[in-house]
């Protein structure tokens, strides 16, 4: 997104959000909302207004498609294994999904 091009299935876009498929494919529905502005997770998730834009955003488009239910998460560090720099939202869905944590 930071180096201006867009990914391949564009599900939504505005002029500050766009929502995609993401690459991986752990699950049938796996979807990124990201601010089109590049920020890092904790400056997208202490963003106020475009926070709030991006979480009711993320919750159309897991009702959208993955009506039966799904998730919204976000990934903070190593740990929580987050490999992306720009601030994302993951929705993902389309099957049962189990427990958190093993």
């Amino acid at each position: 997104m930071s180096s201006g091009s867009l990914p391949g299935n564009i599900r939504y876009e505005d002029d500050e959000a766009v929502v995609f498929d993401n690459h991986l494919n752990w699950v049938p529905v796996m979807l990124l909302v990201v601010p089109r502005r590049h920020m890092t997770q904790d400056e997208l998730w202490g963003s106020g207004l475009l926070m709030a834009k991006l979480a009711d955003l993320a919750v159309r488009m897991g009702h959208d498609y993955a009506p039966n239910g799904f998730r919204v998460l976000s990934n903070f560090g190593d740990d929580a294994l987050q490999t992306q720099s720009h601030g994302h939202i993951h929705v993902i869905g389309g099957e049962f999904l189990g427990r958190y944590v093993g």
